[in-house]
């Protein structure tokens, strides 16, 4: 008799003990997620390849608290109109940022990108020479013929403050799960 209430104690520990751990790592993904960054679901297919609509990524806050965007990030943004947007850092500040023939260049020297992004066909405002203050980036979607960036005048140079943080995880699609790059 003693073995069965000792092995129902044992069972009962064990399933409180899994029950608890449980819990313990649901909370601290919460935490997570929300003391150090945010969820975000990709409107638009600006970003694409990288991010189609509907893709859903996590941000990264503190990151830019201890440090500034680099060329290259995948940013979230706040627009003036309040909108949240996903580009690319392409210029950084004091920086001069022009597209001449469909290559962009900075301070007047052609960047290298990856080989699979096409010309840009449209310049917009960085037909000409586009001078960035010192709090100031210039941000191209991926899919630059269908993207609403920084050549344009109602997104135009984003001021750092604007910068809400960096796209870092993937989470959805599943099969897309990882890092951004």
């Amino acid at each position: 008799m003693d073995f069965f209430v000792e092995e129902e104690t044992n069972l009962l520990r064990r399933a409180v003990c899994w029950a608890t751990d449980i819990i313990v790592v649901i909370a601290l993904a919460c935490f997570t997620v929300h003391a150090f960054g945010g969820q975000i679901t990709v409107m638009g297919n600006s970003m694409s390849p990288l991010l189609e609509s509907g893709d859903v990524v996590l941000m990264n806050r503190i990151g830019y608290d201890l440090g500034k965007p680099e060329r290259f990030d995948v940013v979230v943004f706040q627009r003036e109109d309040q909108k949240q947007n996903i580009k690319r850092v392409i210029g950084l500040p004091g920086e001069t940022i022009q597209i001449v023939d469909g290559q962009i260049l900075v301070n007047g020297q052609v960047i290298e990108e990856s080989e699979d992004q096409k010309k840009i066909a449209l310049a917009g405002l960085a037909e000409n020479p586009v001078e960035l203050g010192e709090d100031e980036y210039f941000l191209l979607g991926d899919n630059r013929d269908s993207s609403e960036d920084s050549r344009f005048a109602n997104v135009g140079n984003v001021k750092e403050h604007q910068i809400l943080g960096k796209v870092w995880f993937q989470i959805y699609p599943t099969v897309e799960m990882g890092n951004v790059q």
